[in-house]
């Protein structure tokens, strides 16, 4: 499974599961591959689970502004990395040694010299510019709930002025004021702000991607200069 699809992966459970089934995700654990990646020299092997003050918010609905700035969660904060050992046993790794090339060199340390990193480059970016429009998705969610939001403020606050003349002349009239709260109102009727999971995620991914391309690009880099110098000897 690799990055994208972890994170979709994830997005889908959370939002199909029930209470028990949260507590089925907190002990779960996520194991990431990237081919590609592993194609260039490095294992990129990675197992990832949801940390427990991320879980302990989604449980209670806090998936919000007001209760992650108040918990002081980030997007960093959902993903906590486990570390991985990969070991074979005596009878493996003894396989192993009769299948490799009496050459000490072998394919493998040939392909670690390709300067191109051209199709893994292109994936991620693709990759990440898949994740840019989910993002401004998500941000143009919030642009109408606060829009709405700015609107049900400047009617309440319309209405409010209108019932606070009234009273006033209910009073100069010696009659009972009327209460300033219309609970049976719909614009006093609170307005359900949009969860950030999928903001969260999204972010989270694209950091991903973008620490990926970062490290094949240092490659890349270490590589032509080493070429630069065998060519220069």
């Amino acid at each position: 499974m690799d990055g994208q699809s972890a994170i979709s992966g994830v997005s889908m459970l959370l939002s199909k599961e029930d209470s028990g089934g949260l507590e089925n995700i907190r002990r779960c654990v996520c194991i990431v591959y990237d081919p590609s990646r592993s194609s260039q020299g490095v294992l990129a092997l990675k197992a990832l689970k949801l940390t427990d003050s991320f879980m302990d918010l989604y449980r209670n609905n806090g998936l919000t502004g007001e209760k992650l700035r108040e918990k002081k969660l980030s997007w960093v904060d959902i993903f906590e990395e486990i570390p991985i050992k990969v070991s074979n046993s005596a009878l493996v790794s003894a396989f192993m040694k009769e299948l490799e090339a009496e050459s000490p060199v072998s394919q493998c340390d040939f392909d670690r010299l390709k300067l191109s990193t051209a199709p893994f480059m292109e994936r991620n970016l693709e990759f990440m510019i898949g994740c840019m429009d989910g993002l401004s998705s998500e941000q143009n969610k919030f642009q109408y709930y606060y829009r709405n939001l700015g609107r049900q403020q400047s009617q309440q606050q319309a209405w409010l002025q209108k019932r606070r003349q009234e009273n006033m002349s209910r009073k100069a009239a010696g009659e009972e004021p009327l209460p300033e709260e219309d609970p049976s109102n719909p614009i006093f009727k609170p307005l359900p702000e949009p969860s950030r999971l999928e903001g969260y995620l999204v972010t989270n991914q694209i950091s991903s991607y973008c620490n990926h391309i970062n490290g094949v690009a240092g490659q890349s880099f270490n590589r032509l200069y080493l070429m630069k110098a065998l060519q220069e000897d």
